[in-house]
């Protein structure tokens, strides 16, 4: 699998395959009048083959890392291989506590100090939030994808997936404001396919603070200890 920045990078396929093309294309968030803006750069956009048999070579490192600096996790989204691993350092003075309760895969990596670094596996495809139990504006999302062919778009919603094989795809698109990713058909020819619109509904989305892993509203503190 491939993380692939919009100037290109993505999935590394054999010199022998056969038509290779680019998808490329724009996406944009349609949002409530008057809301924030948005940063495209953390939407991901991924193709995943509805042939059988379709071989999938080469990609993105299979593990990763978020690190944890001035109360924020660095980067915020983070696209790996379903089925890699993420290591959380703590650059912190203080402590952190990471943990994340989706349904593919919860965790929990119990609290530790500056300097430490512990390990969470993805182990299905999927979206992954993980949080702070202990900082409750500590949030960021680990996308696990099972294909090589995945890009990240630019501030201006720009994505290009390079090297992709003519066939059949099912295109995903996932944004933090729009929820659940989109999902839809995508036959892709030899010459690769250009000018893809993806517009995602972000109308319903607003700010909320979460709960904490135990399924709680974080507790308020006069002063931030750790």
């Amino acid at each position: 699998m491939a993380v692939a920045p919009v100037t290109g990078g993505a999935a590394l396929l054999p010199p022998s395959a056969a038509a290779q093309g680019a998808v490329r294309g724009e996406l944009s968030l349609v949002q409530r009048p008057g809301a924030d803006a948005a940063d495209l750069r953390d939407a991901v956009v991924w193709l995943e083959s509805r042939e059988r048999g379709a071989s999938a070579v080469g990609g993105a490192p299979r593990d990763g890392t978020i690190g944890m600096r001035d109360r924020e996790f660095r980067p915020h989204v983070l696209a790996v291989a379903a089925g890699g691993a993420v290591a959380f350092p703590n650059e912190d003075p203080f402590s952190h506590n990471v943990f994340s309760n989706a349904d593919l895969g919860p965790f929990d990596l119990g609290l530790y100090r500056r300097g430490a670094t512990r390990t969470a596996t993805f182990p299905r495809a999927g979206v992954y939030p993980i949080y702070c139990n202990i900082h409750s504006k500590m949030v960021s999302f680990v996308i696990a994808v099972p294909t090589p062919w995945v890009a990240r778009a630019d501030a201006a919603g720009r994505f290009a997936i390079e090297r992709v094989p003519a066939g059949a795809y099912v295109l995903h698109a996932w944004h933090e404001r729009a929820g659940a990713e989109l999902t839809r058909e995508l036959d892709v020819p030899a010459a690769g396919a250009a000018s893809i619109q993806v517009a995602l509904d972000a109308r319903a989305y607003v700010a909320a603070p979460h709960l904490n892993k135990f399924g709680r509203p974080y507790a308020l503190m006069r002063a931030d200890r750790y």
